[in-house]
């Protein structure tokens, strides 16, 4: 059981790099990007082929991240100046993407790291991957209170507000989502070496993974702001996957439930604030209810009592 959690943790915080750049299209960008499940698998790809060609593990993760920097700006590209839907644009380059991936894997569906040096070959994950996490965090945060961060903050919120100030709101989009999916294809690079193995359909579902991390850090830590925000994606990645440990470990569930699992706390996330303002609202509702039968009651006696005044 311990074991168990353990490895949780240590998926949750390689994993949060993902959700991190999930959080920046879906919540800073307001931008639906689909890109996400094909430059995961993009940044485990050219991992995996960079190692095993000798190259440095370090090496390969930066070419990782800007393979994925590379799939965000045509993307953000395809949206801004090819003027195609956000979300057809991200299907699009998803789409493209998978065949890519497989040229980067030399053609074959998935590409051992057994036996190569990676990453994690001689270093506990749980012992450093915290402060790399909380580092790159950090940096997250000081860059989205530059200017250049305001201005792809303002881009989310009013873009034609922030165009009126002269800002360029192509170049802040297709920054956001190159960002983005950067931290995606880390998050890729490092799952791969994790697991010493690269797959050509790695990356399915990813999307769906970093908004269940996005969605349960807002619900159980909030985000009242940037700093409280990012910190709420990293405790949520790894939230879920230890509600998913969790789950596995009921006997009538499979592993082939993850998807259904992640589906259903996605969908438990969503609805449980709806649930939350339901109850209070209909609580509310009673106490006023009870407070005007007293009322009522009272003036039916003849005590003279100022409504409006209760």
């Amino acid at each position: 059981m311990i074991d168990s959690l353990l490895g949780a943790v240590e998926m949750g915080l390689l994993y949060s790099f993902m959700a991190l750049g999930v959080y920046i299209t879906f919540r800073i960008l307001d931008f639906p990007d689909l890109t996400v499940d094909g430059s995961f698998t993009t940044g485990g790809a050219i991992a995996a082929v960079m190692i095993t060609h000798g190259y440095s593990p370090l090496l390969s993760t930066l070419a990782a991240v800007a393979g994925g920097m590379a799939a965000g700006m045509c993307t953000g590209l395809l949206h801004t100046k090819g003027k195609i839907n956000g979300l057809l644009s991200g299907i699009l380059m998803m789409i493209a993407l998978y065949s890519i991936n497989l040229r980067i894997l030399g053609g074959k569906p998935n590409v051992s790291l057994m036996g190569d040096l990676t990453l994690f070959t001689s270093i506990n994950p749980l012992l450093v991957m915290p402060f790399i996490v909380l580092a790159v965090k950090v940096l997250m945060d000081l860059f989205l209170r530059t200017d250049l961060g305001l201005s792809l903050r303002a881009t989310g919120d009013n873009a034609r507000m922030i165009r009126s100030f002269g800002v360029n709101t192509d170049n802040t989009t297709i920054l956001g989502i190159s960002l983005s999916n950067g931290l995606v294809a880390l998050s890729g690079a490092l799952i791969t070496q994790y697991s010493t193995f690269a797959d050509a359909s790695m990356g399915v579902g990813m999307i769906v993974i970093g908004l269940a991390s996005v969605i349960i850090g807002e619900a159980v830590f909030g985000s009242g702001n940037v700093f409280r925000a990012t910190l709420a994606v990293v405790l949520g990645s790894i939230v879920y996957r230890i509600v998913v440990a969790l789950a596995l470990r009921v006997e009538w569930l499979q592993a082939s439930d993850l998807k259904l699992i992640t589906a259903i706390i996605v969908i438990i996330a969503l609805v449980f604030p709806s649930i939350q303002r339901y109850f209070k609202q209909r609580s509310s509702g009673r106490k006023r209810t009870a407070e005007l039968a007293e009322l009522a009651l009272i003036k039916k006696n003849g005590g003279a009592v100022d409504v409006k005044a209760r």
